[in-house]
């Protein structure tokens, strides 16, 4: 664990936003007494470094292992918390504070782009705007300038979700991604195509697999899967011809923003379905009963009795 006091809150959570990282932004939204800092005053805390500091002490312990708790949840969350610096935590400033916690939860879509042509080129700036992390491979390392395009004008050290990656055999990068990733296929080679789209059917656990092809290439690449043994229910799965059928185009900047058209509805629709099962578990857990029915996921956050009840407490 990395103490990083002199780092200012403000950009550290900026960068660990950029970079697609869980988080937790404390805030002392209250304070009485003698207290280390004053009300207002902010850290953030990740998984490995701290940043910017609440005063240090037993409060700031208690406050790091709690942060460290909801960020081992995985769940963008909220939660107020008061404490007793005196009588619980054992500082001699005998204080009270008020803490807000803010988890941020880390990116869920990890995206592997092969192939930086003209369309590769024209997606990883759309990309890099959305909420993910994009790994973009490419066997020539030419590809990867400065400058995306002369219309472009894009740097991609820029974007701090994007990382590049420059290899001889891409096939080889698609084990170093995690479950459930995102891949889109789009090389200069027919053959590295097949080979990197194999090796991710292998894997069998992707959320979404996209393949750049005209009919024929794509017919001729269901055929040579069968000889390969390849699972036709995982072939079932892929998105060829890649993109959203309803934005239409051949030019490089259509063909990307159909793309991420189709990623973006794909993440969308995952991250309802989950939320539903998750409601759907927490009231099985309930044991049916009407009067202890889980929240709705439209009311979301701290809800007004806790607020109450924290105001409301003499400090």
């Amino acid at each position: 664990m990395t103490i990083s006091t002199g780092d200012n809150w403000n950009s550290a959570a900026y960068q660990l936003s950029k970079q697609g990282q869980a988080y937790v932004l404390v805030t002392l939204v209250g304070v009485s007494g003698s207290t280390p800092r004053n009300s207002g005053t902010k850290m953030v805390i990740s998984k490995a470094d701290i940043y910017d500091t609440i005063g240090g002490g037993h409060l700031e312990h208690k406050t790091i292992k709690h942060a460290r708790k909801m960020l081992a949840a995985g769940k963008a969350s909220q939660h107020l918390e008061h404490f007793q610096l005196g009588s619980n935590l054992g500082q001699c400033c005998g204080g009270n504070a008020s803490v807000l916690f803010e988890c941020f939860a880390a990116v869920g879509v990890n995206i592997m782009l092969f192939g930086a042509g003209h369309v590769g080129k024209a997606l990883i700036p759309i990309l890099a705007q959305l909420p993910c992390q994009v790994t973009w491979v490419d066997s020539r390392e030419e590809q990867f300038s400065s400058n995306l395009g002369a219309n472009l004008g894009t740097n991609v050290a820029a974007y701090h979700n994007v990382h590049k990656v420059v290899s001889e055999e891409p096939e080889l990068e698609v084990t170093n991604m995690p479950d459930n990733s995102y891949y889109i296929v789009m090389t200069h080679n027919h053959q590295m195509d097949f080979e990197i789209s194999q090796a991710i059917l292998k894997r069998a656990d992707f959320s979404y697999l996209g393949l750049i092809a005209s009919d024929t290439k794509w017919r001729r690449f269901q055929q040579r899967y069968k000889h390969r043994d390849i699972d036709q229910s995982q072939v079932a799965r892929m998105n060829c011809p890649i993109g959203l059928s309803e934005v239409g185009g051949k030019l490089p900047m259509e063909v990307a923003v159909s793309v991420a058209a189709e990623i973006i509805n794909t993440y969308q629709t995952e991250t309802k379905r989950q939320a539903e099962k998750n409601l759907q578990q927490q009231n099985q857990q309930l044991g049916g009963n009407p009067k202890s029915k889980a929240r709705p996921t439209s009311q979301q956050g701290i809800y007004w009795q806790e607020i109450k009840q924290l105001l409301t407490t003499e400090l």
